[in-house]
C-alpha cells in the first residue's frame, strides 16, 4: 500500500503534511506548528499520532509539539538541536528511519537555518521529499542563519534526486515565487505555463503542492543559476554573474526585497 499524504492548512500559509497508510489507525505529521489542525484531523479520521517529523526549529514548524506529545507520546524525529524540546530521535546526515516499512533518508540542508534537515524516501510510486523551508515551489527559503554557499550546496542535494521526486514544502508561496521567477527569467516558456496552471489552482482554492524536482529544475530560478536569461536579467541590474554562487547570491538578495 502507498502512503497517503495530505496537507493540513495552518496559520496564513503553512501546510502540516500528514502521512498515513490505509488500514492502519496511525498517522505521522511533518512540522506541526499548530496542534489544533492535527488534533481535528486525527479525531475526524479516528487516528492516533505515532510519529512526528521536524525539519527545523522555527516556531511555525514546532509550536504544536508540546501538546501533541502530551496527548500521544509519539516518536519525534528531528535535527540534533537541544533547543527543540520534544525530539526523542535526533538525526544527522546519512541517518535512516523506518516509518511503517518505508525507509526515509536524512539530508542535512543548512541555509534557511543551520539545523535544517530534510526527509527523503525513494520507495512507493514516486520518491518523496519533505524539505521544510529549504526548497519552495519556484523558490527557496530566506537565509536567516546560513550563507548563500551553504544554501546552494543544500539545494544541490535536492537537484541530485530523481526528477520524478515529489517535493513537499511547507508554505503556499507558489504564486509569489512565480512572480519573482518570471521577472528573473521572462523568456522561460515552461515558467509561463506553470504560472497559468498554478494560478488556476489558486482561483479554485486548490493546493499547488507537491511539486516535482523536474518542474523545479525547469522553472525555479534558484536552481537555474546557469541560465543565460537569468544572467542577462541580473547583468541588467548591474549585479555580478561571474559564478553560479554569485548568481544565486544576487537572486536571493533581490528576492528578499522584491
Amino acid at each position: 500500500m502507498s502512503l497517503a499524504i495530505r496537507p493540513l492548512p495552518a496559520f496564513t500559509d503553512n501546510y502540516i503534511w500528514t502521512l498515513s497508510l490505509p488500514g492502519r489507525n496511525a498517522a505521522c505529521v511533518v512540522d506541526p506548528g499548530d496542534a489544533r489542525p492535527v488534533l481535528d484531523y486525527l479525531a475526524k479520521h479516528e487516528l492516533t499520532l505515532s510519529h512526528i517529523f521536524i525539519t527545523h526549529h522555527h516556531p511555525d514548524h514546532t509550536g504544536g509539539l508540546a501538546e501533541l506529545i502530551k496527548r500521544f507520546e509519539p516518536v519525534v524525529y528531528g535535527p540534533d538541536n537541544p533547543g527543540i524540546k520534544g525530539i526523542n530521535q535526533p538525526l544527522a546526515e546519512g541517518d535512516e528511519l523506518d516509518l511503517w516499512g518505508y525507509r526515509f533518508q536524512i539530508l542535512e540542508v543548512p541555509g534557511h537555518t543551520l539545523d535544517h534537515i530534510a526527509f527523503y524516501c525513494d520507495q512507493g510510486p514516486a520518491p518523496i521529499l519533505f524539505c521544510g523551508d529549504t526548497l519552495f515551489a519556484a523558490g527557496c527559503g530566506r537565509l536567516f542563519e546560513g550563507t548563500p554557499e551553504q544554501m546552494q550546496q543544500s539545494l544541490g542535494k535536492f537537484t541530485a534526486l530523481p526528477p520524478e521526486t515529489l517535493v513537499y514544502c511547507t508554505h503556499e508561496y507558489t504564486l509569489a515565487n512565480l512572480k519573482f521567477a518570471i521577472a528573473a527569467e521572462p523568456d522561460n516558456s515552461d515558467l509561463q505555463a506553470r504560472i497559468d496552471r498554478e494560478s488556476e489552482k489558486r482561483r479554485n482554492q486548490e493546493v499547488t503542492l507537491p511539486s516535482t524536482m523536474a518542474l523545479e529544475l525547469a522553472t525555479n530560478p534558484f536552481l537555474r543559476c546557469q541560465s543565460k536569461g537569468i544572467k542577462q536579467t541580473l547583468q541588467g541590474r548591474q549585479l555580478n554573474t561571474d559564478s553560479d554562487l554569485e548568481v544565486f547570491t544576487a537572486l536571493r538578495q533581490w528576492k528578499d526585497n522584491f
